[in-house]
This record gives structure tokens, sequence and C-alpha cells, in this order.
């Protein structure tokens, strides 16, 4: 029997939430009950918390939607979108920006009554005190709430691990992790354990990320392992998959990229056709074969990024840790053609890249910092290696005024310093680049207290 909507005048978004909590259902529940009904293999729960949010909707899914909640499909179809409010400019700030991601924690805790006994041990790592007043709050609720507001946290973290300082988000999220491990301890068999495994995956994962912008390699790693472990005891191969492409960014960056293209492969055969992450790998493995040299390789990872851009669904995510840059080319494209050489058609790409992905609302806005970043130094690169000193150095310059510096565009920082000293080691501009490259590892090397590692790790099972 359909389900009695009390509001039908809610928006879309607020009436698929009513619904599904009116049936007793979690995020992932839904989506698993869509893959059933429809064949389709690819959806995941965080697909149902960006329509719950409003950031999609989803026409096509309606009458699929429809049957897994109970309702007649006229009631979805007919609901409004929910009123959006302008994007709030950005200021630049990463106080304000810790509050905003502190804030959210807070509120979502706060409104299930989540005990913090079991983060504690996190908390000495950082004092913010809008975590500590979230986790402060004792009480207990319903264990499906809790999975929803993990999950909500997730999406919400998945968004700002790309504009936000890496230090601030790793210790965010290893707050959150902890507490979700020690849920995790207490589900016993509870027929939410597995969600309760994922969404201690995609922590795990989103620290590896964390972890690979802070430089801090052997955290990443170990992160990696457990967002694995939890893929393969939850039975969500799309973790292992999102892992390996963390395992294989470090490789590239660290100057390995043959072991690099291995771990691509390797991970795109765990990761379905027609997701992001297999799209990415493949993209990645691109990138890696064009600077070991290996045309013949690049040429048909290519075109295997291209296929499987091709078969991503509508609307698919273009910003936050679980994106992709829907753009002319493959993501990397202009780095592959850099490093086999192809320096104009580098710049033209890269040039293409910005336009298209990088605009100027979205740098307003905050997003995608230090891609945006990337892109210019390898502009810049491309640049240099034209002998284009003056472009070269203007790129570079505002790649380094970012304000979310990471390991791997000072990487990239460095091979341009390497260059314009190597080829042009009397000219003023390499010089002053030199200087501002200098300013800048340092302040990405300024001391804090030690990285806290991967504390809980281990096999709940």
């Amino acid at each position: 029997m359909d389900h009695q909507v009390e509001a039908l005048n809610l928006p879309l978004p607020d009436l698929l939430k009513h619904l599904r909590k009116s049936a007793g259902m979690t995020q992932q529940q839904v989506a698993d009950g869509l893959c059933a009904i429809t064949g389709t293999f690819t959806l995941t729960r965080h697909e149902i918390g960006r329509w719950e949010q409003g950031r999609v909707r989803p026409t096509s899914w309606l009458p699929a939607l429809a049957d897994v909640l109970h309702v007649d499909v006229t009631t979805l179809k007919n609901a409004p979108d929910r009123k959006k409010l302008p994007p709030a400019p950005y200021t630049g700030s990463s106080r304000d920006d810790a509050e905003q991601v502190s804030d959210v924690l807070r509120r979502t805790l706060l409104r299930h009554g989540l005990t913090a006994a079991a983060a504690m041990p996190a908390l000495n790592q950082h004092a913010n005190h809008r975590v500590v007043q979230a986790l402060n709050v004792i009480g207990n609720d319903r264990l499906s709430s809790v999975v929803d507001s993990l999950g909500e946290l997730i999406d919400h973290y998945a968004l700002t691990i790309c504009s936000q300082p890496p230090a601030d988000v790793y210790d965010e999220l290893l707050t959150v992790r902890t507490y979700a491990s020690a849920i995790l301890d207490t589900a016993g068999s509870a027929p939410l354990r597995t969600e309760l495994v994922i969404a201690n995956g995609w922590l795990s994962h989103l620290l590896s990320v964390a972890a690979c912008d802070l430089g801090e390699h052997a955290a990443a790693r170990v992160w990696c392992c457990d967002a694995e472990h939890r893929g393969q005891e939850a039975g969500q191969p799309e973790l292992a998959a999102w892992a390996a492409l963390t395992k294989a960014m470090i490789a590239w960056y660290q100057g390995q990229p043959r072991q690099s293209a291995v771990l691509a492969a390797k991970g795109r055969q765990s990761a379905p056709r027609g997701t992001v992450i297999h799209a990415k790998l493949a993209s990645q493995e691109m990138r890696a074969a064009a600077t070991a040299g290996d045309a013949t390789g690049m040429a048909a990872a290519r075109r295997e990024a291209g296929q499987a851009i091709a078969t991503l669904p509508p609307r698919t995510p273009e910003v936050g840790a679980f994106s992709i840059a829907l753009a002319e080319d493959p993501p990397y494209t202009a780095t592959s053609l850099l490093f086999l050489g192809h320096h104009r058609e580098a710049v033209t790409a890269t040039k293409r890249v910005i336009q298209s992905v990088y605009q100027p609302e979205a740098r307003h806005r905050g997003e995608h910092p230090s891609g945006y970043a990337r892109s210019l130094l390898i502009l810049a690169l491309a640049q240099a290696a034209l002998g284009h000193l003056d472009e070269s150095t203007a790129a570079a310059h505002a790649a380094l005024a970012g304000t979310r510096p990471a390991w791997p565009t000072m990487v990239l920082a460095g091979k341009l310093d390497q260059a314009l000293t190597q080829h042009f080691a009397h000219a003023r501009q390499a010089a002053d680049y030199h200087t501002r490259y200098l300013q800048a590892l340092a302040a990405v090397r300024e001391p804090r207290t030690q990285l806290p590692g991967p504390v809980v790790v281990e096999d709940h099972g």
C-alpha cells in the first residue's frame, strides 16, 4: 500500500527523504532496491544523498523510485524542486571554512544525540571547539539515523576536501572515522552493520586523499588498505578502485610512472564501467603511460578513458572527491601530451581545460583550487618547453597564489623550478619564480603537530 504523504507540497528532495524514512529505509537500501529493479549496478548511496540534498533531480529514476518507496509516480513527478539560494562568495578564509565544516558536524550529530566517548583520543590532536561541542553530546538514537548522519558527513567532506586546508580536513575526518569505528564495534551483527562498514570505508578513503595532499604517504597507504578491506567485507568493489587511484597518484607524483600505470590498470579491473572511478583510473593510466614514454599505452588508455566517460550517466558530479571533470578531453590529457613532448598541443589542451572546467565563477566559489593550480603549472611547463618564459612564469605565479597548497601541487612546482633553472639560468623571471617557489614550499612544510595515524583500521569482523 502507498505511504500516506503528509505534505504533498514538499520539494522533491525533502519528499524523497520523508518517504524513505517513513519506510524505515536507509539511503543504501534505496540504492540497492533501485539497482535490483532496473538491473543497474553502478548506483550508490552517494547518488541518493545528492537527490535528497537537491543537487540533482532524478527525473529518469522517478518510476523506479515510486516502486521502491511505494508511492504513486505522479506524486514524485509533481513535486517541485527546492528553491536554490545564490552561492555565497568565497572569502578565502580558512577559518570560516573550518567553522563551516565543523558546524555541519555539530548540527548533524547534535540532531541525533550521538555519544562521543570513543572519539576523545582523536580530539587530543586538535582543539576545534565546535567538534568538541558536537561530540560531547551524550545520547542514543536509532542505528539507521547514525548511518544517515555518517552518510551526510561523507557527502560534505567529499565536497570540502578539495577546497579546505588538507591538515584541517584530515583532523576532522580522523575524529569522525574514530567515532564511526566505535559505532561499528557496538553494532554486532545488526542488519545495518554492512552499511556501517561501507561508511568506515569511505571515511578511510577520504583520509587517504587528505594524507596524500599532505605528503604523508605512509598514512595514505594504510588508509587505502583499510578502504580496500572494508570494500571487500561489504562487497563494494568501488571502494577498492578508489583506493587504487590514490595509490596510483602517489606513485606518479613520486616519479614512478610505470608502477602508477600498473596500479591504475589493476584498479580499473575492479571498477564497474559506467562509474566515475573507472573513467578516472583509465585517465590516470594514460598519464602514467605517457610519463613513462609509452606512446602506445597512452593512446590505448586514452581511448578507454574516452569510452568510459561516454558511458557516464547524466549529471555526473563534477565537483568533489568523487567527481570527474567533463571536458572535451579526458582528464590528464594535457599532462600526457606534455610528457610525450607534444608541447604546443599541451598548451592548447590545458587552456581548453582551464576555460571549460575552471571558470572564474567556480574559482570565486572556491571550487577546484588545487586542480586549477596544477593545470596552471602544466601550462607553465609546456610554455617553458616552447621557450615562452614570460607566459610560463605568469601561469606559475598564478598557480602559487592559491590558498590551498598541497603536496601534488608542489611536486609540479618543483619540476617547473628545475626546468626554468636549467633553461633560463640567468633570467630575472626564473630567479623571481625560484624565490616564490621556495616561499610556497616553506609554507607547506611549516611544522605542525605530528599527523595522527590511522589508529582504528583493524578488522572488526
